[in-house]
């Protein structure tokens, strides 16, 4: 590691009802990745949104390249190189690969856009980072993972010397994981400075040489990545020891009542006879690898998607779902991987969301009645611990743990009895990820079912009472969690026709 490029020391931001940085530090140096972790709401994107102009600071101070440095908008803050590589990428699908690189400060010939120049430059952009892709493809038919190495030319366009990586592994392959890596050390042998926000444990291990810890707006502290373990990491994110010991058998009794019996489901190329059978107080997981067809066979089944043939038993009635109106009637809920499409509408607060499924029960001839929309919001916001000033706050507002609990919310005020959790700790941190294993755990204890699809084979293990493994659309293995192991769940995901 070099000479220290960026300093912030002391930085305060309040906003009202939440005191949302408490004098934090951080130091970054030339040729350093440096990990930035916490819970969601612990403050790292409002500490980066600081830094770039997205926010004024209330205190502190900021030093860049020994200079002490506010800037009041993203575009001053690139112009100094400093640059945002964002999760939710920022792109025009329409356009090409070159003119999203350039979008706002295009290469002119006279008063003509120079495609072909700005082709080349992003062509060179690519060949600098060891990347193929060309610059005339449109943006809009690359995968997520090329998409993602396109910002970061981007960002390299701007001659970024500190680069802010915001959970950019989060919907990539294990290959293009690996692609990441690979061109972030070679920017960190450049002598760039790089800020690393993840949730994910391992990638911190692997790819950072040094770890800041913010808990609850707060500087924890900062730790050499090599010599520190995992459990200290956590224990800092989280001031409390959190326990992933995988479950060594069912919770399930044998004679627990079968409430959903699905046979012979097809949908599509991506369900083909799909057959399972859930039991009252079960928690069934779903495992395969990206593409195996969990997720469609959790629409097909909750009507989302049109099924083409295929019996659903609730309860042991033969029920015709048909649309999500119908599941729901049947007491099915479905919390989707993509809340923010799916489950939750942002721009409204967490008591309308919170009664958005039931919200015939909310009303008071034909206005809604929000005394008592309000008072059963915020009996779930302290039964979740949802982290909020208040159940009026706007849901865009939330950290992704408390946003997955508003959807929670949602599906417990209808009170259904069979819930489908497609990814629910997906984008979220290890207390919150605990926080909803231990309210999963609560409701089955309660005679609620859940269904729960995951990618991480250590929460599937951790969780489930039965395993269901797909490939490819079909069911090629179930195993009881007493006999399930990674290598056991990796060989049914694998087997093909």
């Amino acid at each position: 590691m070099g000479d220290v490029i960026l300093t912030m020391k002391g930085i305060d931001k309040s906003f009202p009802g939440v005191h949302a940085l408490d004098h934090v530090d951080l130091e970054v140096r030339k040729g350093e990745v440096h990990a930035l972790m916490g819970e969601n709401g612990a403050g790292k994107s409002t500490l980066m949104k600081v830094l770039t102009g997205i926010y004024t600071k209330d205190e502190g101070t900021i030093t860049y390249e020994g200079r002490e440095v506010e800037f009041s908008n993203p575009r001053e803050a690139q112009d100094a190189g400093i640059v945002i590589v964002h999760q939710e990428l920022n792109m025009m699908g329409h356009l090409t690969v070159a003119q999203n690189i350039f979008i706002g400060r295009e290469i002119m010939n006279g008063k003509l856009i120079d495609d072909k120049k700005m082709n080349e430059e992003a062509r060179k952009l690519f060949d600098q980072l060891g990347i193929d892709i060309d610059p005339k493809e449109t943006m809009s038919r690359l995968t997520v993972g090329k998409q993602q190495m396109c910002e970061i030319a981007k960002a390299i366009s701007h001659e970024a010397k500190v680069i802010i990586f915001d959970e950019p592994s989060a919907a990539l392959t294990e290959a293009e994981i690996e692609e990441l890596f690979k061109i972030i050390r070679d920017l960190r042998d450049k002598q760039m400075g790089i800020v690393y926000i993840s949730h994910r444990m391992d990638e911190i291990k692997v790819i950072t040489d040094r770890v800041t810890v913010m808990r609850d707006g707060g500087y924890v502290g900062t730790l050499i990545t090599k010599d520190s373990t995992k459990d200290d990491i956590i224990n800092m994110m989280v001031g409390r020891v959190i326990y992933e010991d995988p479950k060594t058998e069912s919770a399930v009794p044998k004679d627990a009542p079968i409430v959903l019996k699905v046979e012979h489901l097809n949908a599509g190329r991506m369900v083909r006879d799909v057959s399972f059978e859930l039991r009252k107080g079960e928690i069934l997981g779903f495992s395969g690898l990206m593409g195996a067809g969990r997720t469609e066979t959790a629409r097909a089944l909750f009507g989302a998607d049109p099924k083409e043939s295929g019996d659903v038993y609730v309860n042991g009635q033969k029920v015709e779902i048909k649309t999500p109106q119908d599941a729901v009637k049947c007491g099915i809920g479905y919390l989707s991987e993509d809340r923010k499409r799916y489950g939750i509408v942002v721009a409204k607060t967490i008591a309308e969301n919170s009664t958005m499924a039931s919200l015939e029960n909310f009303m008071k001839g034909a206005f809604i009645d929000k005394k008592k929309e309000n008072e059963v919001a915020q009996q779930y916001v302290e039964t979740l611990k949802t982290k909020t000033p208040g159940v009026d706050q706007l849901v865009v507002n939330l950290s992704g743990g408390n946003q997955q609990k508003v959807v929670i919310a949602k599906w417990l005020v209808r009170n259904c009895d069979i819930l489908i959790f497609d990814e629910p700790t997906r984008g979220i941190d290890v207390g919150a990820k605990s926080e909803i294993y231990q309210l999963m755990n609560e409701l089955v204890a309660q005679g609620k079912s859940i269904i729960m699809i995951s990618s991480e084979m250590t929460e599937i293990l951790r969780m489930s009472d039965r395993i269901v493994v797909m490939c490819e659309g079909r069911k090629t293995g179930e195993l009881d969690i007493s006999e399930a192991t990674q290598e056991r769940i990796m060989h049914a995901a694998t087997l093909r026709d």
